[in-house]
């Protein structure tokens, strides 16, 4: 669904104290959310305005956000 949020809060509802703990407590993962959620916003944004990029760009960002949110899902399971 285009523009749809991935914000890990509502992918990983959870572990939302976890999110919140670690996000305040933990460097790394604080970084690592960020980028998470700024390629998200980028996304949606893109998305919202008929994907001014090309395919490849777009699956590529896709991508890119998946690996972050299997790291941090990971850093999640590892932290629970």
């Amino acid at each position: 669904m285009l523009g749809e949020k991935h914000s890990l809060l509502n992918e990983f509802p959870e572990f939302n104290e976890l999110i919140h703990s670690l996000a305040k407590h933990d460097a790394h993962f604080k970084k690592t959310m960020q980028r998470y959620d700024d390629m998200d916003k980028e996304i949606r944004s893109l998305e919202l305005q008929d994907s001014p990029i090309e395919d490849a760009d777009m699956h590529e960002k896709k991508h890119q956000r998946a690996v972050l949110k299997d790291e941090l899902y990971d850093f999640l399971k590892a932290n629970a």
